[in-house]
């Protein structure tokens, strides 16, 4: 029996949950996503969405938690949305964004120009003394994490001296070098 799949998700003030011909559509104050499904039923009832399945199969079960969870995320992304932080560390490494255009210069010859989605807002903050951060936010949790997975393959960090980007809070594994 699927623990998450069986919870109901409250939809907070200001969202409104549209289901249709299998898409279900969620908008807020911050934006407006839709998710196709299939496999189980979907309703709202007082404020609450319920996801349901019609079968104890093996896939069912795992749509009936996935399905679930998207429509969590959709909801508190249009009303809070979602931010992740990367970190720049590293001797020269630094960020710098003019709008929608980030501009990384990670040890490569040439800097790398990255042109973001317009659904993300990208924010550099750079202090003295202290690693440069890109700070990356949106109402769609699934295309912040695909723009930050993407930055940080750029350079990701190594085990050695830790050099590279990574996400703020991430423990980087590091190994001893050559021992004499």
């Amino acid at each position: 029996m699927s623990r998450i799949g069986n919870n109901p998700v409250v939809i907070p003030e200001g969202v409104t949950v549209d289901i249709k011909d299998n898409l279900i559509t969620v908008k807020g104050k911050l934006g407006e996503l839709t998710q196709n499904y299939d496999t189980v039923a979907i309703k709202v009832e007082d404020q609450n969405v319920l996801v349901t399945r019609s079968q104890d199969t093996k896939d069912h079960k795992a749509k009936h938690g996935l399905y679930r969870s998207l429509i969590n995320n959709m909801i508190e992304g249009v009303s809070k949305g979602w931010t992740k932080e990367l970190e720049l560390v590293g001797v020269g490494y630094r960020a710098s964004n003019q709008g929608q255009k980030l501009d990384l210069a990670l040890g490569f010859s040439h800097n790398i120009v990255l042109n973001i989605a317009p659904e993300v807002k990208v924010e550099t903050i750079s202090e003295k003394g202290k690693n440069p951060i890109i700070k990356l936010t949106s109402f769609d949790k699934q295309l912040v994490g695909q723009v930050a997975a993407k930055i940080r393959g750029f350079r990701k960090p190594e085990p050695y001296k830790g050099k590279g980007v990574k996400f703020v809070g991430e423990e980087i594994r590091r190994k001893a070098g050559k021992s004499a």
